[in-house]
C-alpha cells in the first residue's frame, strides 16, 4: 500500500510566514495613511444692534375718574332711571328722591320771605315818615332811631328767608340724583323705597370712567439708580417719557392691542418697601381693562444703540451660574470663552462683557468641535430663512 507523502512540519511553516509577510506589505501600499479632516461647525459673527431696553412690571388697573353718587337731600327713594353696568352721561338722572316733603320746605321757605319782605316796607315807611317828624320836634330822636334799628333787623331777616328759601330749592333739587361725571356706573346700593339720609351721605352707585385707565406700578429705587448711571455713562440712551411704550399682557399671555403711555414716577420711595410709583394710562375703547385687575406691562426704559447680540442656542450654562460660548480663532482654532449676560430680548441675548463685535461664535457642531480643536467654520443659515446646510452638524 502505497503511502501518502506530506511535507515536513518544517517545512511548511516557512511559506506561511512569507506569505503573511508579503500580503502585509501590499496591503500598506494600497491604503496609505491620511489625515483626518476638520469638523464643520457653523457660526455667527457677533453684531452691535440697536437694541431696546424693556422690563416687565406687575401692576394694577385703575379707573381714570372715579366718584360716588350719594344723597343730599334726606327721603324716600321712589325711582331708579339707569340700568346696573351701563354707560352714563354727566348731569344723567340716576335716583329720584319723594320732593313731596322738600316741595313743602320751598313753599314755608317762600312764605316765610314775603313776610319779611312786607314787614320791611313797613318799617322802612315808618322809618321815612319819623324822618320829616324828627326836625319839628313831633317826636322824640329816640324813637326815630328804634325806627331806624328796626328796618335794619327787618333787611337782615329779609336776606334770611331769602336764603333759607334758595336752600330749600336747592334740596329740592336733590331729589333728582344726577351723575357727576360720564362713565360706567355699577350696581345701585339701594333699592326703592329706602330711606336715603342727607346727613350720613347715603352712598347710592359708584361710577367710574374706563376709557383710559390707569396702570399703577412700582419699580426699585436700586433699579433706577441703575438706569441712571447706564444713562450717564452713555451705554443706555434715555427714551422720551412723553412717548416712552407701554404695552399691557393680558392674562392669557397674549399683549393688549392698544399701546399706553408712561406719564410720570413719584418723587418719593417708599420707606418700608423701597418702591418707587409709577403710573401709564391705557385706552380702553373696548372697556376690557376692569378696575383692580392684575396685569404685566411691557416698559421701555432706554435704547441700547451698540448692544452686541448672540443666539441664546450658542450659550452654555454652568452650574454656578456662569455662561460660556465657543468662540473662533483668526486660525479657526475653538476657544472656550466665559460671557456675561445683560438681558434676553426673544431669540438673542445681549452680551454685557466677553465679546467684541465681529467675533464668530459656534452655532452648531458644538459637541465635536472641543476646545482647542482646529474646525471647518461656515455661516449658520437659519430654517425659517433657508435650507439646512449640506451636511451640517447638529448638536
Amino acid at each position: 500500500m502505497d503511502k501518502i507523502q506530506t511535507c515536513p512540519k518544517p517545512v511548511r511553516c516557512p511559506f506561511a510566514l512569507a506569505l503573511i509577510l508579503v500580503l502585509g506589505a501590499c496591503r500598506k501600499t494600497e491604503t496609505p495613511s491620511q489625515a483626518r479632516p476638520p469638523t464643520v461647525v457653523s457660526f455667527v459673527a457677533v453684531a452691535a444692534e440697536r437694541v431696546e431696553r424693556t422690563t416687565e412690571f406687575p401692576g394694577r388697573i385703575v379707573p381714570t375718574r372715579e366718584a360716588q353718587v350719594r344723597g343730599r337731600a334726606t327721603g324716600i327713594l321712589q325711582k331708579r332711571l339707569f340700568e346696573e353696568g351701563s354707560n352714563v352721561q354727566e348731569g344723567q338722572v340716576l335716583f329720584e328722591i319723594d320732593p313731596a316733603p322738600l316741595q313743602a320746605g320751598l313753599d314755608a321757605a317762600k312764605a316765610a320771605t314775603a313776610r319779611a319782605d312786607a314787614t320791611l316796607k313797613m318799617s322802612k315807611a315808618t322809618a321815612d315818615r319819623y324822618k320829616e317828624l324828627v326836625p319839628i320836634n313831633a317826636i322824640s330822636k329816640q324813637v326815630y332811631d328804634q325806627a331806624v334799628a328796626a328796618l335794619g333787623q327787618n333787611e337782615a331777616e329779609l336776606l334770611a328767608s331769602r336764603a333759607a328759601a334758595q336752600t330749600a330749592e336747592l334740596n329740592l333739587g336733590y331729589a333728582r340724583v344726577t351723575a357727576p361725571i360720564s362713565g360706567r356706573i355699577g350696581k345701585a346700593m339701594v333699592t326703592e323705597g329706602a330711606l336715603v339720609s342727607a346727613t350720613e351721605a347715603t352712598l347710592l352707585a359708584v361710577i367710574r370712567q374706563l376709557d383710559p385707565v390707569y396702570f399703577d406700578f412700582t419699580q426699585s429705587s436700586a433699579d433706577l439708580l441703575r438706569l441712571r448711571k447706564a444713562f450717564a455713562s452713555g451705554s443706555l440712551q434715555g427714551a422720551d417719557r412723553g412717548k416712552a411704550g407701554v404695552t399691557l399682557i393680558l392674562e392669557d399671555g397674549t399683549p393688549y392691542s392698544h399701546p399706553g403711555t408712561l406719564l410720570f414716577s413719584d418723587i418719593s420711595v417708599d420707606p418700608t418697601t423701597g418702591m418707587v410709583t409709577l403710573r401709564a394710562t391705557i385706552p380702553n375703547p373696548e372697556n376690557l381693562l376692569l378696575p383692580g385687575v392684575f396685569l404685566r406691562a411691557r416698559i421701555v426704559e432706554g435704547v441700547n444703540t451698540n448692544a452686541l447680540t448672540i443666539p441664546q442656542r450658542t450659550i452654555t450654562r454652568g452650574t454656578a451660574g456662569t455662561s460660556t460660548v465657543l468662540v473662533l480663532g483668526p486660525d479657526n482654532k475653538v476657544e472656550l470663552r466665559g460671557i456675561e449676560i445683560d438681558r434676553t430680548v426673544g431669540t438673542q441675548v445681549v452680551v454685557a462683557r466677553g465679546l467684541k463685535a465681529g467675533e464668530r461664535v459656534v452655532v452648531e457642531g458644538s459637541q465635536k468641535a472641543p476646545p482647542g480643536s482646529v474646525v471647518n467654520p461656515v455661516p449658520f443659515v437659519p430654517a425659517a430663512s433657508g435650507t439646512p446646510m449640506p451636511g451640517s452638524p447638529t448638536n
